[in-house]
C-alpha cells in the first residue's frame, strides 16, 4: 500500500476502543455483521424504472448471504414481466453483493435488489425475530392458492366514473349497481384455483362455477354491468 510523504511524517496515535458493528436481528439472533456471508433473512423490496412507468416487488430468501429463493412480480410494464423470467435465473445462488452489483435487467428489479439489500443490512428483514428464519419455498406463500399475484387494478374516469376491474378475491366479471348506479358489490372469478381444476381434468364450466363467486350487496343490485365493456 501507497502512502503520500505527509502520511509518512506523521506519528502514530493509537486508535483506543475498537467500535465495531451495532448488532441487528436476523432470523431470532443479534449478529454483528462484518462480511456479505452474515447477512440472512426474507424480506421484500419494492423498485420502479426511471421512466416509473413499472414496479416490480421482489421477495428474496438469503441464508448466509447466498440467495437461496427469489420471487419476482411485476406490474405495469411488459418488458419488465420478461426481464422477471431472467432474472428468476440470474439471482439465485449469488452473495448478496453479486447481486447488488448483477445487472438484472430491468430498472424496476435493479432498484428492488437495493432496497433489500438496505434492509438486510440493517436488519430490517421480515424474519428478523424468527428462530431460524423460514424455510426455502416460503415466498410461494405470497401468492396464496393458485400460486398468482395479488393484483388490484382499478379504472376511473370524471365522465364515466370507477371501475373494478381486478381486487383481492380474484378478476371481477360484474359489478353490481344500485338504483342510483353506485357500486355495492361484485362478482369475481378466482382465477388461479379454476386453472387448477381445468388442468386437473375439470370440465372449464364447472370449474368457472365453482369458482365463481360474488362480495357485498351484489344480490341487491339494480342492474349489473360488465366494467371492461359497458
Amino acid at each position: 500500500m501507497e502512502y503520500t510523504p505527509e502520511i509518512k511524517e506523521m506519528a502514530c496515535v493509537a486508535k483506543g476502543p475498537k467500535h465495531g458493528p451495532a448488532p441487528i436481528p436476523e432470523e431470532g439472533k443479534w449478529v454483528c455483521a462484518k462480511e456479505i456471508k452474515d447477512l440472512c433473512g426474507l424480506t421484500h423490496g419494492v423498485g420502479w424504472c426511471a421512466p416509473q412507468q413499472g414496479a416490480c416487488k421482489l421477495t428474496l430468501n438469503v441464508k448466509d448471504g447466498i440467495i437461496e429463493e427469489a420471487l419476482i412480480e411485476t406490474v405495469g410494464c411488459t418488458g419488465m414481466t420478461h426481464s422477471a423470467a431472467m432474472a428468476a435465473e440470474i439471482l439465485p445462488g449469488k452473495t448478496m453483493l453479486e447481486a447488488l452489483n448483477s445487472d438484472l435487467v430491468c430498472d424496476a428489479i435493479n432498484v428492488a435488489m437495493r432496497e433489500i439489500f438496505l434492509q438486510l443490512a440493517y436488519g430490517r428483514s421480515q424474519t428478523a425475530f424468527s428462530e431460524g428464519g423460514l424455510p426455502v419455498g416460503a415466498g410461494l406463500e405470497d401468492l396464496g392458492k393458485g400460486r398468482r399475484s395479488v393484483l388490484g387494478t382499478m379504472h376511473s374516469t370524471r365522465e364515466k366514473g370507477p371501475r373494478y376491474l381486478e381486487m383481492a378475491e380474484g378478476y371481477v366479471t360484474r359489478l353490481a349497481l344500485d338504483v342510483d348506479d353506485e357500486i355495492i358489490g361484485y362478482e369475481f372469478v378466482r382465477l388461479g384455483p379454476m386453472m387448477e381444476q381445468i388442468t386437473g381434468g375439470s370440465d372449464p364450466a364447472e370449474a368457472l362455477a365453482a369458482n365463481t363467486g360474488t362480495y357485498g350487496r351484489f344480490a341487491q343490485a339494480a342492474r349489473y354491468i360488465d366494467p371492461r365493456n359497458e
